[in-house]
This record gives C-alpha cells, structure tokens and sequence, in this order.
C-alpha cells in the first residue's frame, strides 16, 4: 500500500500531538496534582440556615489555612446573601457558596471567578483580589423570572 508524502507528514503530526497532549495531561494530573473538582462537600439544601458555615453569611477572618478570608454566600430564588460586601486588597480568599433552591451560576465579573452552584453542594474557590474597586456578582445560569436582578457586589478596599 502506498502513502502519500503529505498523508505521512500529517499523520505523523496527528499522532505527536496526541502524544504531546497525553503527556501534559499526565504530568498535570499526576504530578501537579491538578484533579477535576469532587463533590465531596455537600450539604442539605433544606437546613442551609442550620449549617455552621451558612448561619451568618458574609467576610470572616480565619486563622491557620491557606487563605486570610472565607466569604460565604448562599443563592437563593433571585437574591444572594450578601448583597455587598468589602474584602481587603490583597487579601487570599476562599469564596464558599451553596444555594438552597435551583441551580445557580455565581460569577464575578472581571475575575477568572465562575462556578456552578447546585442544590445540595458546596462550592468553593480561592482567589486573590489584586484590584481595587467593585465587582459585580451575576448569576449565569437562568434560574426563573427573577434572574436578572439575581446580582451582588463585592468592593476591594484599601
């Protein structure tokens, strides 16, 4: 059977490259330790309030972890918990949401911070606000009538 130069040339390219993709994805996995995210924290939609994290949503100060902040936000039918809030510039934060009804999107705009917030799961990101000013929150997932007045606001403060 005869293969045509090209034909060869492509074909080999093909076959690098997917040698070359499968190579990056095992390094990051197994050695970076870049995994999908689990849904290991989860939580029952219908005692939200009940929960330690989700009693007093909002900006606390913790000690002893990775990050200076947690701001825990609950979604609920067209409204977050907080409506605003004010983070320290430069401060790490792990941002906490659940939502206690339908599928909610949570995504601040002008960050790389966009998550799926379900029903029933936590969850969670930790970001770095490097900027001062405000960031709207917007729900990018349609979640009825009210969606489009589903928004909050985070200000970085000096």
């Amino acid at each position: 059977m005869h293969i045509h130069k090209f034909e060869k040339i492509w074909l080999i390219f093909g076959v690098t490259a997917l040698l070359v993709f499968l190579s990056v994805l095992g390094v990051s996995a197994f050695y970076l330790g870049n995994q999908p995210p689990s849904c290991l924290a989860v939580i029952d939609p219908t005692k939200v309030d009940e929960h330690d994290t989700f009693k007093e949503p909002g900006l606390k100060k913790v000690e002893g972890k990775d990050w200076d902040y947690e701001l825990v936000y609950v979604a609920q039918a067209f409204a977050y918990t907080p409506g605003t809030v004010e983070v320290p510039l430069g401060a790490k934060v792990k941002v906490i949401v659940t939502s206690k009804d339908v599928i909610h999107g949570f995504g601040v705009a002008g960050t790389n911070i966009n998550m799926m917030v379900e029903p029933g799961y936590i969850s969670e990101i930790v970001t770095t606000f490097d900027k001062a000013g405000e960031y709207l929150v917007l729900c990018n997932e349609y979640c009825g009538s009210g969606h489009h007045m589903m928004t909050s606001m985070i200000k970085v403060v000096e």
